[in-house]
């Protein structure tokens, strides 16, 4: 069995020079193989205008594959050519590939390339041209995975009346695979779609590659998220067909995350490991995707723990094999000591949508329940980031830039408080109360002293970035960071306005609007859902105030059955807006504790009590291709609030 990893290269360029010194440990560690996901990181001569600024050049990637090469890697370059393919369509030269149209038969500015279109495969041969001498391993990765606009175009819905989708993509994966084998290649391509579209697999090719992945734990047989989290196995009939099985894990964060969630990491590595042996798989591929908020060398960790797994069978439970990834990664420290902290990390993990609102917007963060988990998590996190010193450089950065996101977490939802606090205050005792004035001083000095936790974050977020990157770039954090300065001076702004006015505290703030909509999102059958919640003027349409995905990234919701219960908090102008809550996507959610308040009066939806919840949406659906349009509600209740 080939043992793998993956470097996605296409969120942020790596420092070459980090990269070529990493290669010697990977061989070192019993990796065979380098699969490179560039997308437009890299020149294609072929194809001028696909490259972005900072891609690297053909002599920086010869310089890579060459030291593989010399170590005994192999390298398999990911061409994505269906899915994921805006990096193409960006081009206006090559725009008409979408699949996707505008009334008007226009390519959309966005999309995926059209596997019928006439130059769709002239675009592939040459991409896989410009790759072909990078591909040491033989074979050339071409992804196709989540397609989920497939057979829109007129060509293609054609076909797909004709033959079925299971042809219509087999058809196109055979039209590739003659693509590469012209270049004296083997095909690969991601597995998901095959999962969703068992009917293709007997129109693909045999001889080609299927890369199977998920990314959580999971016992005998990986899951669909799509269909409810539901077991599904390819194996036996793509063993069948003369295609070769491999398993696919994940190292690093999700999106958002500033770290892995190590424990789940190598729990789904070992589940993978465990079913690559049981099905004799061709290969264990190790991925890593959308690195770019979290220091690479945390995701090196968890590669070099997996390694375990072959180098160190006897070690089989996770703070071990964690244990022997730092001490590979890291040299003579205290490696179980790291372990056990890194594990500890995991329970303050900043994973999820409903985390991850505050990073674009500091009004919709919950605060019913209170700060005191943020608190807790502040209180660990703060204990760790004093012994930094003792810490590797990149543990080091990636727990001072979280501990800047839980000083964040307990600022804005405390700051929020004290606003509703004063409101309340402010209506029963009026603005000559002399303690109105010293809430908004207080208010003030706490902006103040956030300042400078803020000023602390960027710099941790330029600390973790310059760890393996362009100093001249600014990274996601950093600019996650810069947009909390802009929130912070807004707020400060507001709070010295409600200095001279206190009636000014019941308009709309950067952390609350002058009415805020809260209710419970109860997760209890995870899917792909999206709750929005929409407004309309009298007589207007409805138009969309805040929209959440429910996707946690935790193993805990990765599961047929969950009980997750979340609370949705959105400013709205107060309650004559018109407002309705709605759900998109696969799956349904149930509505609970429905309330208007501007922390003076709390007004309830008519039709609902405490204890009552509101099923919205339709369930996943078992089978069939998923139709995915995050324009249209499946489910909706219009809320009515008695005053």
């Amino acid at each position: 069995m080939i043992r793998a990893f993956q470097w996605d290269l296409a969120r942020q360029v790596e420092r070459l020079d980090w990269l070529v010194a990493q290669l010697p440990r990977y061989a070192d560690w019993g990796y065979q193989e380098l699969y490179l996901h560039l997308e437009d990181a890299v020149e294609y001569p072929s194809l001028p205008g696909v490259a972005r600024r900072d891609a690297y050049s053909r002599r920086q990637l010869a310089r890579l594959v060459g030291e593989a090469s010399r170590v005994g890697i192999g390298v398999v370059p990911i061409v994505n050519l269906l899915g994921h393919t805006q990096y193409l369509i960006k081009v206006p030269a090559l725009r008409d590939l979408n699949e996707l149209r505008a009334p008007d038969g226009s390519p959309m500015p966005v999309g995926q390339v059209c596997p019928l279109h006439p130059r769709t495969l002239e675009v592939a041969d040459l991409l896989i041209g410009d790759m072909a001498p990078f591909c040491t391993a033989g074979k050339v990765h071409v992804g196709l995975d989540e397609s989920f606009s497939l057979g829109r175009h007129p060509l293609s819905a054609a076909e797909v009346a004709q033959a079925g989708l299971g042809a219509h993509f087999g058809r196109y994966v055979r039209r590739l695979d003659g693509v590469a084998r012209g270049r004296g290649l083997r095909l690969g391509l991601w597995a998901d779609m095959l999962a969703l579209i068992p009917g293709a697999i007997p129109h693909l090719p045999p001889g080609i590659v299927a890369y199977d992945w998920y990314y959580y734990p999971f016992g005998r047989l990986p899951r669909i998220e799509l269909r409810n989290f539901t077991e599904y196995d390819l194996a036996p009939a793509l063993r069948a067909r003369g295609i070769e099985y491999w398993g696919c894990p994940m190292d690093g964060s999700f999106r958002h995350e500033p770290m892995p969630v190590f424990g789940e990491r190598l729990a789904n590595i070992r589940d993978w490991w465990r079913r690559c042996k049981a099905v004799e798989a061709g290969g264990f591929l190790v991925t890593s995707w959308e690195p770019s908020r979290m220091a690479i060398g945390m995701a090196e960790t968890v590669d070099a723990a997996a390694a375990s797994l072959w180098l160190n069978p006897e070690v089989g439970d996770i703070p071990g094999m964690l244990a022997m990834g730092f001490g590979r990664v890291f040299g003579s420290r205290n490696p179980c000591e790291l372990s056990r902290q890194a594990l500890a990390c995991d329970q303050a993990a900043f994973a999820g949508y409903a985390r991850w609102e505050i990073n674009d917007r500091w009004d919709a963060c919950d605060t019913r329940r209170g700060t005191a988990r943020y608190e807790e998590e502040l209180a660990f996190l703060g204990r760790l980031a004093r012994r930094g010193p003792s810490l590797p450089a990149p543990f080091r950065a990636s727990v001072a830039f979280r501990h800047y996101l839980a000083e964040r977490d307990v600022y804005v939802r405390a700051t929020a408080s004290m606003i509703f606090a004063l409101r309340r205050r402010l209506a029963r005792w009026g603005a000559a109360d002399p303690r109105v004035a010293q809430g908004v001083g207080a208010l003030l000095g706490h902006a103040d002293q956030f300042a400078s936790s803020v000023r602390l974050g960027r710099r941790a977020a330029r600390a973790l970035w310059r760890l393996t990157r362009d100093r001249r770039v600014t990274g996601p954090n950093e600019s996650t960071v810069m947009g909390d300065e802009a929130r912070l001076r807004a707020l400060r702004r507001w709070i010295k306005g409600c200095a001279a006015d206190p009636g000014r505290l019941t308009t709309a703030s950067p952390v609350c609007g002058a009415w805020q909509l809260r209710f419970d999102v109860i997760l209890d059958r995870p899917a792909l859902q999206r709750v929005v919640v929409e407004a309309r003027d009298p007589g207007g349409p409805w138009r969309a105030l805040q929209a959440r995905t429910t996707v946690e990234f935790r193993a805990a919701a990765a599961r047929p059955r969950a009980s997750l219960r979340r609370e949705f908090s959105v400013a709205v102008a107060g309650p004559d807006t018109g407002l309705r809550i709605a759900v998109r996507g696969l799956g349904r959610v149930g509505i609970a504790r429905v309330e208007l308040t501007d922390g003076i009066r709390v007004l309830h939806a008519r039709g609902w009590n405490a204890a009552r919840r509101r099923m919205l949406g339709f369930a996943a659906p078992p089978a069939g291709f998923p139709s995915l349009d995050w324009e249209r509600n499946t489910g909706s209740v219009i809320l009515e609030f008695r005053q």
